[in-house]
């Protein structure tokens, strides 16, 4: 079902989104290769921040950089926005530098990606695990389930596909926690497409048959978590979540942010709720978005904007010009 469209979010222009996600990408960009991943990752939340305070709104980041103490900007609760207190209210996700080891490294799929809806429509997560599983549109709903087994999820996707399972590619995270899965998944027989960071690119990829990808599985941050939902939310699809917790402090943690179920199993709808707009651009090349390309006197970026309200997907290439 469509989401209702906000007359909150019809304030914040969508190609303005846009503008936010460029802004980071360029910035880091300028660190693609050089090994450094907290000067990109930096550079990256320091442009975002600029751009998120030059438009007109109330904004709260409920997913960002970690906690005030962690982060010197973009930190969750941090309020942006040029009408703080008079605008319209905005929950914001976002991660600046999605894959900082992959921009450091020059790989593949890194990316700057901002979420926004209305005040209280995407889930307040805090910064530890979550294990996820994802699938694209066109499946009957609740094919998926984090109760069932790999194995059970695989067969139930291929029979609604009408496929074997050989016949399936599964993205997941290329991690040591991972081995376990990962060899359940060859033993069904499907195929594995390993990356080695950016599951919010991993996620969305079961969306776009150009990428082969079925389904993601595994577990990776709940932040991403929220920004992958968003995309979905606009694009169909259908995720489950589960945080995961390691110790009493992160327990303590999801409770500092009002998360009193700590064993509950998120859905889709309830990650990002109502109408939401999701914006990313390419730092580097990847199955998604080429990556930021610099010839002489000019830059070019290339972006994907999503409103969950009209299902609009629009793609955009920005061409800026340079001293």
């Amino acid at each position: 079902m469509t989401a209702a469209a906000s007359q909150v979010l019809d304030r914040v222009l969508v190609l303005e989104m846009v503008r936010v996600t460029e802004a980071a990408a360029i910035a880091a960009s300028t660190l693609v290769g050089r090994g450094d991943e907290k000067a990109a990752d930096a550079a990256a939340v320091e442009a975002m921040r600029e751009a998120l305070n030059s438009l007109y709104m109330d904004g709260t980041v409920v997913i960002g950089e970690g906690e005030r103490d962690e982060a010197p900007m973009l930190f969750i609760g941090e309020k942006v926005g040029s009408a703080i207190g008079k605008g319209p209210k905005i929950d914001i996700a976002l991660d600046p530098l999605e894959g900082t080891t992959i921009c450091a490294t020059a790989g593949p799929n890194s990316l700057a990606v901002l979420a926004i809806a209305e005040e209280g429509g995407l889930l307040n997560a805090p910064d530890v695990y979550m294990d996820k599983i994802a699938v694209g549109p066109g499946y009957p709903e609740g094919i998926i389930d984090l109760d069932k087994t790999p194995t059970e999820n695989i067969m139930a996707v291929a029979a609604a596909k009408g496929v074997p399972a050989r016949d399936l590619i599964v993205c997941v995270l290329d991690r040591p926690r991972h081995e376990a899965l990962i060899a359940e998944l060859r033993k069904v027989g499907c195929g594995i497409m390993l990356i080695g960071d950016g599951d919010v690119a991993g996620v969305i990829a079961t969306s776009d048959p150009e990428t082969t990808v079925d389904v993601y599985m595994g577990s990776g941050g709940a932040p991403e978590g929220v920004l992958a939902c968003a995309a979905l939310r606009c694009v169909g699809g259908q995720f489950k979540g589960r945080l995961l917790f390691r110790n009493d402090d992160e327990r303590g943690r999801a409770a500092k942010w009002g998360i009193t179920d700590l064993d509950k199993q998120y859905d889709l709808s309830e990650l990002a709720k109502g109408d939401c707009i999701f914006a990313a651009t390419g730092v580097t090349d990847g199955s998604l978005l080429a990556g930021v390309k610099r010839k002489k006197g000019k830059m070019t970026t290339e972006s994907v904007v999503m409103r969950a309200s009209s299902g609009t997907v629009r793609w955009v290439k920005g061409e800026h010009r340079t001293a």
